[in-house]
């Protein structure tokens, strides 16, 4: 395949779909090429960062409010209220901390790291690299799809105190619960592993958002018109899997982890 970068055109989803399968295995094997690009990494994690993180800590605020709400109105009403903080905080860290950071990188990160290599396409910047020999699959893709990992693994744990205090003070101060018992049910229910899904679904999460949209942004129609259609589609496929991928890992977590007790 090469380095995955042409696409011809008229392509079904079913082959869009073999491309891109292929394009990420690309990337995957390109990661252990030397020399890696220290520079073009540190650049692109800030990047991505910092247009990122200011945003996923404000949505994070909300998500943790609704689920500790909701979660707390429910207990409430069937008379188990002693746990609504093992509830809420396993609710925020396994499912909604990861799908938060990855919607985020793959909305606000995904689609600026598109849009770059998109731009560069169209100037045939990615065409001078590849008659040149440089791979662009090595020196432009690989240390944004790391950086997108590497700052969706941060993001989450940031998610995951924001998304837990908030529901906790929605929670205590709002609804009158009791510190005691809410933090006595999470220790009660909670595992070391619970966290541990929330990373790796992070990570795996980062890793699909940043191959999509490098695969995008090096493959767009001709003009500007094309780039902007290629973020497009690299948001919306990027939503798509993460949202599949996450049902997976999930029902995979749940078979192989016991919950705590039992």
């Amino acid at each position: 395949m090469g380095d995955g970068v042409t696409s011809p055109a008229g392509s079904g989803p079913l082959s869009e779909t073999g491309r891109l399968f292929l394009h990420a295995v690309d990337v995957a094997k390109a990661v252990f090429a030397r020399p890696f690009q220290w520079r073009e990494f540190i650049q692109q994690s800030w990047f991505v960062a910092s247009v990122t993180i200011v945003p996923t800590a404000l949505v994070s605020i909300p998500f943790g409010a609704v689920i500790a709400l909701q979660l707390g109105s429910l207990t409430k009403q069937i008379g188990a209220q002693s746990f609504t903080g093992a509830s809420s905080v396993l609710a925020i860290i396994q499912q909604a901390s990861p799908l938060i950071t990855a919607l985020l990188i793959a909305g606000a990160g995904g689609s600026a790291i598109c849009a770059d290599l998109g731009a560069r396409s169209i100037r045939e910047e990615i065409a001078a690299m590849e008659t040149l020999g440089v791979s662009p699959i090595h020196r432009l893709v690989v240390p944004r799809v790391l950086a997108a990992m590497l700052v969706a693994t941060l993001l989450n744990g940031v998610v995951s105190v924001v998304g837990v205090l908030g529901g906790y003070f929605f929670n205590v101060i709002m609804q009158g619960g009791t510190p005691g018992a809410y933090m006595a049910s999470f220790n009660g229910l909670a595992q070391l592993p619970d966290l541990w899904i929330g990373e790796i679904k992070a990570v795996i999460f980062g890793f699909i958002a940043g191959v999509v949209a490098a695969h995008r942004g090096l493959n767009p129609a001709p003009g500007p018109k094309g780039v902007g259609d290629a973020v497009n589609q690299a948001v919306v496929i990027s939503f798509m899997l993460l949202f599949l991928v996450n049902v997976v890992l999930t029902a995979i977590y749940l078979q192989l982890v016991p919950p705590k007790g039992m």
